[in-house]
């Protein structure tokens, strides 16, 4: 690539009114309109009446706020974007950020609810008319797990020091992918930063497995979780509404004594990372094996109420470490990783899928990437509508995604963002029409106007 200077003087001028940045916006504006998005929250948010402006209008600033999120803005005076050339032709109501601030600042517990509620009931609408959970009628996968968002100086409530050893706001999530389809949020919740990952946890994955069926995971459903929601309680609200589980378990004397009393021939060959076939013994040759053995979790308890399901136990031989000499040497040889579930599926199908677990991080670091940069307010509830808002506009940016193209279903928020939301594009209007136009033999033009197409398509019904 060789930039090709003009001999003359150049000059640059911010003069163009026509013009807009994320000509992406339109189609997005088109699909939030057709799932009713505006509708559902105009009947969810309730606000007194108040002489306070940030009371007026919720639903415009609160449209505002996931618009400018899908568009990169991961601040509060980052939502100028939405303020520049044809934009205020093009989207009517656009607020400014000092006025969107004004109203996540006046956020109650009750009016963070509200949101949450809206981000529960606008998810089945947006899958009914995207293909977000491909194979849901088979089998879906609800993952939970939390992450600390770090924060600096002293002003912002709820901070403090937890597991992550620094100071920042904890955010528990909860989304549901199937094997054909990447994640989508279905349950968020913001916590204080000293919080334990379990903490209401059994609560939340309830509330995540019912958002899960509504949005089209009907068929076997599967709770995964990392060792910190290992709890009685997040188990029993898996089977008390019809789901599986599997939650990966601590070392404790009791998993260590289930573990010594495996037979060395119950272990079987894994085709792990740098494993190899063996043609002669038709096996894979692997440092990975697993098992799996009837476990009976939960009984010391002060109220036990015991569950009985696998413990599927994968081990990996230390580096460095000789043949084992007997029992005694068993946990200094090998590295055990151990899972309580009740799953369906095979042995290897099983611990292969709850290795699958990981996907949830790519969810947090995608969130992080974006909207979840930052928590832009001193105020607890202000940073709770933010992460509300912030999953709201991540599986809105999803079914943009899928509408698409099938690479396009399966990409990050950054890719669907620089291919199909960050496009220029030029207002020209004759009568009551508007025409967009967008930059020639762009990379992604074919994916674009499929989205266009299925935006601005007339209704099936």
């Amino acid at each position: 690539m060789k930039c090709v200077m003009p001999s003359g003087a150049v000059s640059a001028r911010f003069d163009d009114r026509n013009l807009i940045a994320f000509g992406g916006l339109v189609p997005v504006a088109r699909l939030v309109e057709r799932c009713g998005l505006p509708e559902i929250a105009s009947g969810l948010l309730r606000w007194k009446s108040s002489t306070n402006s940030a009371g007026a209008s919720p639903v415009v600033k609160m449209l505002t706020l996931v618009m400018g999120m899908v568009a990169g803005a991961d601040t509060i005076d980052g939502m100028d974007r939405l303020r520049h050339g044809a934009m205020g032709k093009a989207f009517t109501g656009i607020r400014a950020p000092s006025t969107l601030g004004s109203f996540l600042r006046v956020f109650t517990h009750g009016h963070v609810q509200q949101l949450a509620a809206v981000t529960r009931r606008f998810l089945p609408v947006l899958a009914a008319r995207t293909p977000l959970l491909p194979g849901g009628d088979a089998i879906a996968y609800v993952d939970v797990d939390d992450t600390v968002k770090r924060t600096y100086g002293y002003a912002k409530q709820g901070v403090g020091v937890g597991y992550s050893k620094f100071k920042g706001l904890n955010a528990l999530l909860g989304c549901v992918s199937t094997p054909l389809a990447r994640p989508v949020i279905v349950a968020a919740r913001l916590r204080k930063g000293v919080a334990a990952s379990h903490r209401g946890a059994a609560s939340f994955v309830a509330d995540a497995i019912r958002t899960a069926r509504a949005a089209g995971a009907t068929g076997i459903m599967v709770v995964r979780a990392d060792s910190a929601f290992y709890t009685r309680h997040v188990v029993a609200a898996a089977l008390g509404l019809g789901a599986h589980f599997s939650i990966t378990v601590k070392m404790n004397s009791s998993i260590r004594a289930a573990i010594s009393g495996i037979e060395e021939t119950a272990w079987m060959a894994i085709r792990y990372p740098n494993a190899i076939w063996d043609d002669d013994a038709k096996c894979w040759i692997s440092d990975a094996e697993i098992t799996r053995i009837r476990y009976t979790a939960f009984t010391s308890n002060p109220k036990p109420t015991p569950i009985t399901a696998w413990l599927i136990v994968r081990r990996v031989r230390r580096l460095g470490a000789g043949e084992p000499q007997g029992q005694g040497e068993l946990f200094t040889t090998y590295r055990f990783h151990a899972v309580f579930t009740d799953s369906p599926l095979p042995l290897i199908d099983a611990e292969k899928a709850h290795r699958a677990h990981a996907i949830v991080e790519q969810v947090i670091a995608d969130l992080k990437g974006s909207a979840l940069a930052h928590l832009p307010s001193g105020q607890f509830n202000a940073n709770a509508a933010w992460l509300q808002l912030a999953c709201l506009a991540y599986n809105l940016t999803r079914a943009t995604g899928n509408l698409a193209s099938m690479f396009h279903a399966k990409a990050t928020t950054a890719t669907i963002r620089a291919d199909l939301i960050a496009i220029p594009a030029r207002l020209a209007t004759s009568g009551r029409q508007q025409l967009w136009h967008l930059p020639q033999h762009w990379h992604t033009e074919h994916a674009w106007q499929q989205l266009f197409t299925a935006t601005h398509a007339p209704p099936t019904t």
